[in-house]
């Protein structure tokens, strides 16, 4: 390496990405169902509960839909076109009988995600007995990602939906999979040294990661002050290590992101995650 490579990569590493909130309009909430009318409403309830801890003594314009309303994706979506709502709560395979198989979200779902830019907030359905007695509360939201520090918006929406006094957790998985490929390249080319590579590069993803989250902590100890914000930086396979996560810290919510720039489907890992936890309330940016 030249004392020019040097020099710059000395310079990049103290770079560091700083977390510069934004803040989060939530006085629209729009609540679609597929449910008749009294139904429909208790499942409305059922969300306003959930969100109850979150959203404080906000006012906040709540609409309900029924069975009538949003019957066609077509339906669906000049309904949003038309409340320009804050965020959207629902549940997955509206007006389909393909919930009784754990495969899809539907194509309600999959396509409000992607056409819209409103925030998808997918509650367990109601059969789900989950809904009925577990979930009633946002104390415990985790934020998740690959890619944190690019994340602002994910983490402004985390500690929208986090009680005030609840616990955050911001979790950055390096994919294990991808990781060892890359490494296994660097073994094969030769002027590097491939076990100092092997050691040096996850290290500084965990410290980028880390870093990052110090800065969001920085900022948040000053705003939310009884905020509890947690990390977990570590690597492996995403959707297995995501689900352990869950599970292991009692996740009320889970937050992520489904747009992809350069394409039109789901981002990355967001579809596997939203057909598997099923019984995790998720929301999807």
């Amino acid at each position: 390496m030249s004392q020019l490579d040097d020099f710059e990569s000395v310079f990049r590493a103290a770079v560091r990405a700083v977390y510069a909130p934004s803040p989060v309009t939530l006085a629209r909430v729009l609540v679609v169902t597929d449910l008749q009318a009294v139904r429909a409403d208790a499942y409305g309830d059922r969300a306003r509960t959930f969100l109850a801890g979150a959203l404080g003594s906000r006012p906040v314009r709540w609409r309900v839909t029924s069975a009538e309303e949003a019957v066609t994706v077509g339906d669906l979506l000049a309904l949003v076109d038309s409340e320009r709502p804050d965020l959207v709560v629902t549940y997955r395979n509206l007006h389909s009988s393909a919930w009784r198989w754990p495969y899809t979200l539907g194509d309600h779902v999959e396509v409000l995600t992607q056409v819209t830019d409103v925030p998808v907030l997918l509650l367990p359905r109601p059969e789900h007995s989950a809904l009925e007695t577990g979930v009633a509360h946002t104390d415990t939201v985790m934020a998740v990602t690959d890619h944190l520090a690019g994340s602002p918006r994910l983490i402004d929406w985390a500690v929208a939906l986090t009680h005030d006094s609840g616990h955050l957790w911001l979790a950055h998985v390096e994919d294990a999979t991808v990781l060892a490929r890359y490494l296994d390249i660097i073994g094969k080319l030769p002027g590097i040294d491939t076990q100092a590579a092997g050691e040096a590069i996850p290290a500084r993803l965990r410290k980028e990661a880390t870093d990052y989250i110090e800065s969001v902590r920085g900022v948040l100890a000053a705003s939310h002050r009884e905020l509890d914000v947690r990390a977990v930086v570590t690597e492996g396979r995403h959707l297995a290590v995501y689900k352990g996560l869950v599970t292991d810290h009692g996740v009320d919510l889970l937050v992520f992101d489904t747009k992809d720039d350069a394409q039109v489907a789901m981002h990355g890992l967001a579809y596997p995650l939203a057909v598997e936890l099923r019984g995790t309330p998720l929301l999807m940016l």
